[in-house]
């Protein structure tokens, strides 16, 4: 009888493996239950692990089994080669979270391209354009006619999960893929946006409760692929804006966002039917109801018109916050995993991803991968597609 040889994981590539993933040696060496001096034995291939520890280590840094056994590591860019500059996230040293949160997404935004390309469509280009130099103004006012939220539409939601399923289906079809990451601290990072053409990436981090702040967010970062379009901006890795100028971008963008969202037009209609002329945490909290943002956006807006002094600003922020500490956020509700894979991946990829699937361009196994979603899952995700947008609660 022959011997069927063993195969041989590559040190190399598992030494990639673990700095890809942004986690110190030692941090993965506890995971595996192992000395740290014998993860670094694996890396300089003096030592082997055995199989089930190497199936650990996939699991642990997301990566396919048979990666460590190629013959070496893969040839990939930088990470910061592919997201806009965000504030406090220095290139290649995001978390461990925020890596794998942007390399999922970007391998996502290849796959719909791929898909795209097997279906035999050409994915819309992001058609909007913005220039710093412009004024916020009428910037906005562009954005908002692209968008194509009327007012009327916008009053009319009286539930802040019906706005961001809203504004999410909008800026969808302006050619942007929305997907949403897990597992990430708001304090690193509310919103990320990938900025090659096509099919443009905005990610939002599922850990925002709170749904106007999810709009915001969103729309800021719509503003970045508009200023990447128009070349005002490039990923991380090549960006040469010093400290204050880059500031300065950041902030056109958040009233930019605040304008688009909230006309002045609108602002005033809300006003004059609220008869509003105070402006405390009570009264900010009607009008943010009204619009579907957070009473901090509007408050901001409200001094940024300089409808609302800076010193009166700075007290409602101090109102603002007792209020918020006396009212502490709840919890989100359980989601299936058919509305976990539609809030993860959007309805334009899983729409993609069904229609390869129609037309047997791949298999059921591959459509399952693409979404992170096991087979057994699909008849509710393909109810949940073809019908109206669920107007429901939670985060779909």
């Amino acid at each position: 009888m022959t011997d069927i040889a063993t195969p041989t994981p590559n040190a190399a590539v598992i030494a990639w493996a673990v700095r890809e993933s942004g986690y110190a040696p030692e941090r993965v060496a506890k995971r595996l239950g192992v000395p740290p001096a014998k993860l670094a034995a694996w890396e300089a291939g003096d030592r082997q692990p055995t199989l089930r520890q190497l199936e650990r280590l996939a699991a642990f840094l997301r990566r396919p089994l048979s990666l460590f056994f190629q013959d070496a590591a893969p040839a990939l860019p930088p990470l910061a080669a592919e997201y806009r500059r965000l504030p406090g996230v220095q290139p290649g040293a995001e978390s461990p979270a925020l890596r794998l949160a942007i390399r999922q997404m970007s391998n996502r935004r290849v796959r719909a391209i791929e898909l795209s390309d097997e279906l035999g469509t050409e994915p819309a280009p992001l058609s909007v354009r913005a220039k710093a130099q412009e004024s916020v103004e009428s910037v906005a006012a562009r954005l908002r006619a692209a968008i194509g939220i009327t007012p009327e539409e916008q009053r009319s939601w009286r539930d802040g999960w019906r706005a961001w399923r809203h504004w999410r289906a909008a800026i969808e079809g302006l050619g942007v893929l929305v997907f949403q990451f897990p597992g990430v601290e708001l304090r690193e990072v509310r919103g990320i946006s990938l900025l090659h053409p096509p099919l443009p990436v905005i990610g939002i981090n599922s850990k925002e409760s709170v749904p106007e702040a999810r709009v915001f967010t969103l729309v800021h970062e719509l503003v970045h692929l508009a200023l990447a379009n128009a070349g005002e901006e490039v990923p991380a890795l090549r960006d040469r804006h010093s400290d204050p100028a880059w500031q300065e971008l950041e902030r056109f963008a958040e009233a930019v966002a605040s304008h688009a969202i909230l006309p002045a037009s609108l602002l005033d209609d809300v006003l004059i039917e609220l008869g509003a002329t105070a402006f405390d945490v009570p009264a900010v909290r009607s009008i943010a109801r009204r619009v579907g943002l957070t009473p901090m956006a509007v408050a901001t807006r409200l001094w940024a018109d300089r409808r609302m002094s800076g010193s009166a600003y700075q007290a409602w922020r101090a109102e603002w916050d007792q209020w918020v500490a006396a009212h502490p956020a709840r919890g989100g509700g359980f989601a299936t995993p058919d509305q976990q894979a539609m809030s993860r991946n959007g309805r334009p990829f899983v729409r993609l991803v069904f229609d390869a699937l129609a037309q047997n361009r791949i298999t059921a196994t591959d459509a399952a991968r693409a979404l992170d979603l096991r087979f057994e899952h699909f008849r509710k995700l393909t109810e949940r597609l073809i019908g109206p947008i669920d107007l429901g609660g939670g985060d779909a």
